[in-house]
């Protein structure tokens, strides 16, 4: 009997063994499918970093191209008063020309 009891138990540690080397499988192969699901989003995040840094030197190089544009602007708008000021000013003088030019010929 001391036999069939002691294989008995060799036989329940054995399958002990393998539902536990069973079990470590199955982790393993889960931890392993983990790292690489990990190492997948690893990579999109730096993708996204990436593109992300992008777009915000984009974004201010478009900031700085149109402070730049606003300040032509402002300068063209400034030219232009100017302009008609100069213009205002010449109308008046030559009214007053043409106003003694009147008196000269009266």
């Amino acid at each position: 009997m001391k036999t069939y009891s002691e294989k008995e138990k060799k036989l329940d540690n054995a399958l002990n063994k393998l539902i536990d080397l069973n079990l470590n499988t199955n982790l393993k192969e889960n931890l392993q499918h983990l790292s690489y699901e990990k190492n997948q989003l690893e990579i999109e995040k730096k993708e996204i970093l990436n593109k992300y840094n992008e777009l915000i030197n984009e974004h201010e190089k478009i900031k700085q191209e149109l402070k730049s544009l606003k300040h032509k602007e402002n300068d063209e708008q400034s030219r232009v008063s100017e302009f008609s000021d100069k213009i205002d000013e010449l109308n008046q003088e030559t009214d007053t020309l043409l106003e003694e030019i009147d008196k000269w010929q009266m």
